[in-house]
């Protein structure tokens, strides 16, 4: 089989490929940082498979595997599909490698054969955060070792159903020359272990640094390969940990598993809804909304602080709420309900850690806004769900009657909606509805 050797350069930033050197990339604008890789292509080689009618495209029905976490379960889709590739990745020390320590323990306990393979630790480092979570009299297999090949050896005698490989990045193929990390090693090491995923039905689970910007470090097509992408958010030095699926080939994406980390570990929160509101109630500048996660419900409490400025161009500080939304949302407010923030710093975060890119919280972003520029609260036990559009009007949201639901089950009375909206039918609740922001606006001022 002839074949013909080719260079190609590739951005380490994003992983593009170009036959010819560029000095700007066109994806994702990063300049002059590229890599040189030599590949051999075969020429004239024929395809063996023939194409068929789908209806006679063979299926394999198999039963998802529970890992015993219900949280990361709903994450994934119900479950790990068998043969599936997954990545999670995570800042350091958010609990990347504690979760899928705890899992394999746990799905190992139930007669399942795993398998962990350790690039970053030792044996007995690994061993000794297994004892802190109370996992290492489990029957889990530990192998640390960085070549691809040992590892891949190493599977094919013990046969896993479950391997995790933590991390990705200290992986590398005796194949190709580059260090562990670089973009040609990567995307060899990924390749290969998505074949075996796939030929063996072993769940394999890549444990993955991400960059200063929060992305999964090495080349995009990475993530492209895989089948789940699962992000780790929160500060973690905080107390709860978010794990939210960007991509799913085996169930929805944007599904989000709420963890408390402990001194044993990290534990699933069954009702998420209660961690991130407030005891008591609301203080000027903070409102209650609900939010649409996958296929969850979830309540949050959205704080803003408004205050003289002292610099010369006022500051707009926004966390879990993206800066730009802010400063529509601060235009609005100045147009249609009269509040002048030129010379005011606003501050505005959403409690616990969450992200959100909802447009329902257009609305109770706005009011409390409002409520801290001018120390009025929100009527107790009252919650606000709406989207803002650009010339004032409020708009309706998906699943609102889902998400008058989930404030009726924790006990909320009242529920601002957008007037348009389909309002269901619940006792024990008054609804108020508005069609303008300067209406909402006029009635927290009342």
């Amino acid at each position: 089989m002839a074949s013909k050797k080719t260079i190609q350069y590739i951005c380490e930033e994003c992983g593009s490929i170009f036959p010819h050197k560029v000095s700007k990339c066109p994806e994702c604008g990063v300049s002059g940082l590229f890599v040189v890789e030599k590949t051999s292509m075969p020429q004239g080689v024929a395809s063996t498979s023939e194409p068929m009618p789908i209806s006679e495209v063979p299926t394999k029905h198999s039963k998802r595997l529970t890992s015993g976490n219900q949280e990361f379960d709903r994450t994934l889709g119900g479950g790990m599909a068998a043969g599936s590739l997954i990545l999670i990745g995570g800042d350091p020390g958010i609990g990347k490698s504690t979760l899928v320590l705890q899992t394999l323990s746990t799905i190992a306990a139930a007669g399942c054969q795993t398998l962990y393979v350790s690039g970053e630790e030792s044996a007995a480092q690994v061993k000794l955060r297994a004892e802190r979570l109370g996992t290492a009299g489990s029957d889990m297999m530990l192998f640390c070792e960085t070549s691809l090949g040992k590892i891949l050896e190493c599977a094919e005698k013990i046969k896993p159903q479950v391997m995790v490989i933590d991390s990705i990045q200290t992986m590398y193929s005796e194949d190709l020359p580059g260090t562990p990390g670089s973009v040609s090693q990567l995307r060899e090491c990924a390749l290969k272990l998505m074949v075996y995923a796939k030929n063996s039905g072993t769940i394999t689970m890549l444990v993955g640094h991400v960059t200063k910007d929060g992305q999964i470090a090495g080349p995009r097509i990475l993530e492209h390969m895989v089948d789940t992408v699962a992000y780790f958010e929160g500060d973690k030095k905080g107390q709860y940990r978010i794990l939210r699926t960007v991509k799913n080939r085996f169930g929805a994406t944007d599904e989000i598993g709420v963890f408390e980390m402990t001194s044993l570990g990290l534990i699933p929160v069954q009702n998420p809804s209660k961690v991130f509101l407030q005891e008591g109630e609301l203080s000027p500048g903070s409102a209650v909304s609900c939010t649409i996660e996958g296929s969850r419900a979830m309540l949050f409490e959205i704080q803003a602080l408004v205050g003289k400025t002292s610099y010369a161009m006022p500051q707009r500080v926004s966390a879990g709420v993206e800066a730009k939304k802010l400063t529509i949302i601060l235009a609005l407010l100045e147009r249609f309900a009269k509040l002048q923030v030129s010379n005011s710093d606003v501050f505005v975060s959403v409690v616990g850690g969450l992200k959100l890119e909802d447009p329902g919280i257009d609305l109770p972003l706005a009011l409390a806004i409002v409520g801290n520029a001018r120390n009025v609260s929100l009527p107790p036990h009252s919650i606000v769900i709406g989207e803002l559009g650009l010339s004032g009007e409020i708009r309706s949201v998906s699943s609102l009657d889902l998400r008058i639901k989930e404030a009726h089950r924790l006990g909320f009375e009242k529920i601002v909606v957008p007037e348009s909206g389909k309002i269901p039918t619940i006792k024990g609740i008054e609804i108020i509805k508005f069609a303008r922001l300067e209406q909402a606006v006029g009635w927290l001022c009342s």
